[in-house]
């Protein structure tokens, strides 16, 4: 699906902008606010914190053995990787999508 944007949207916006966006989606039925989306990521990364909220069990999560680094070049070991069943948008424009 092609995501657009209508002049409301751009609304105290200046352009041209390189501002981050931030959208809610529907993530195994529970509603996450302040999803940063960065199109120059190849890693989706679900803070623990925000894990232990959707009241997954941790023995879910498949080991990772690939470290991820940050810009400082701080290294963080991943707890694992998960599926998730993702919903964006509303009906009648709404997509789902199973997310590593």
């Amino acid at each position: 699906e092609v995501i657009t944007f209508s002049e409301a949207d751009y609304e105290g916006v200046r352009l041209p902008h390189d501002d981050p966006v931030v959208v809610t989606l529907l993530m195994e039925l529970f509603t996450m606010n302040r999803i940063l989306l960065d199109s120059g990521s190849s890693g989706d990364i679900l803070y623990k914190h925000a894990f232990d909220q959707l009241r997954i069990p941790a023995d879910q999560l498949k080991p990772v053995k690939t470290p991820l680094v940050g810009f400082a070049g701080k290294t963080i070991h991943p707890l694992g990787s998960i599926k998730l069943s993702v919903v964006a948008g509303t009906a009648p424009c709404q997509t789902q999508v199973e997310m590593t």
